[in-house]
């Protein structure tokens, strides 16, 4: 079980000996799950998008790229990572948490079952946004830096895709099924820098190992997304091409997983790591609240008693 898990079982704990309670204490913060992926995405795209970047061309290239336009050229083409990341990290972490309580509730079947559910619907959802990522695709790719200047020029070159629900939702049970075993594994914390560092280790060893099982199919994806008019091609038929541009080598299908595996495994890390931390910043602060708000409550009954 994630320490976030555990901090928001106290809660309902702590004002179950309290009968008379207001029953909306127990419901305090219930959309935290999806602010916090929300910040957890938009803290790794800042920090993440401008390394990727210079990542991305010789160092030499990248200095003199920096002093000929300027750091602002870093940040070119956020946009669209910015409103992709932190619309389906948002619904990645808030539509798990509320389907786990929900099909928890009203269905009779295992707790892992539930959880393997509702990540398969959250991950799902994502794919909704998956128009965004293909614009980011357009204004990355410096073949199309002179056709597409801004978001909106991109966007108007996009073509209906079938999304890729199956890889989206297998990826999401493997991350929250796996999230908190890794976690158990790892040495105990006593300090909560210690906790920042095994939620980053946590996170970034499930991200990274997540890159390297489904990088095939993100290479496919990126040279559909790539694809400008002509005759719009198929998945397979896609695999297809990339597999004779490789020369019909397995291991030539890798070329790249070394970079992606650490990108992942740093950008992962920046998401769990932020999204635990605000977590229990927040269940912190409504417990607090919900003491204070029983105490407050105990001195009005103690106040006035019944007769």
């Amino acid at each position: 079980m994630m320490d976030s898990e555990a901090h928001e079982k106290r809660l309902p704990i702590l004002i179950s000996s309290k009968q008379d309670i207001s029953p909306h204490i127990t419901n305090v913060g219930e959309m935290k799950h999806y602010l916090c992926g929300c910040c957890a995405a938009f803290n790794n795209i800042t920090i993440t998008f401008p390394i990727q970047k210079l990542c991305s061309i010789k160092t030499r290239d990248a200095i003199l790229q920096l002093r000929r336009v300027g750091f602002q050229n870093l940040y070119h083409g956020i946009l669209p990572p910015l409103m992709q990341k932190t619309t389906t990290l948002e619904l990645m972490f808030g539509l798990y948490k509320d389907l786990s309580c929900l099909l928890h509730k009203h269905v009779s079947a295992p707790e892992f079952a539930a959880r393997g559910v509702a990540a398969v619907l959250s991950g799902t959802t994502e794919a909704i946004f998956t128009p965004l990522e293909r614009v980011q695709t357009l204004l990355q790719d410096h073949k199309h830096h002179d056709t597409f200047t801004n978001t909106y020029q991109a966007f108007k070159a996009l073509k209906c895709l079938v999304p890729i629900l199956f890889w989206n939702g297998l990826s999401n049970v493997l991350f929250f099924g796996l999230r908190g075993p890794i976690k158990e594994h790892l040495p105990t914390e006593m300090t909560h820098s210690a906790h920042l560092v095994n939620d980053f280790i946590c996170g970034g060893l499930l991200g990274a190992m997540l890159g390297f099982l489904f990088f095939q199919i993100n290479v496919v994806k990126t040279h559909i997304w790539s694809q400008i008019g002509g005759e719009f091609l198929s998945f397979p038929q896609v695999f297809q091409k990339v597999w004779l541009e490789r020369d019909r080598k397995l291991i030539n299908l890798f070329r790249g997983a070394y970079l992606n595996y650490h990108r992942s495994l740093i950008s992962w890390g920046i998401i769990n790591a932020t999204y635990e931390f605000l977590l229990k910043i927040i269940c912190k602060k409504n417990q607090l609240s919900a003491i204070y708000q029983l105490n407050r409550h105990s001195k009005k009954n103690a106040a006035w008693p019944l007769s």
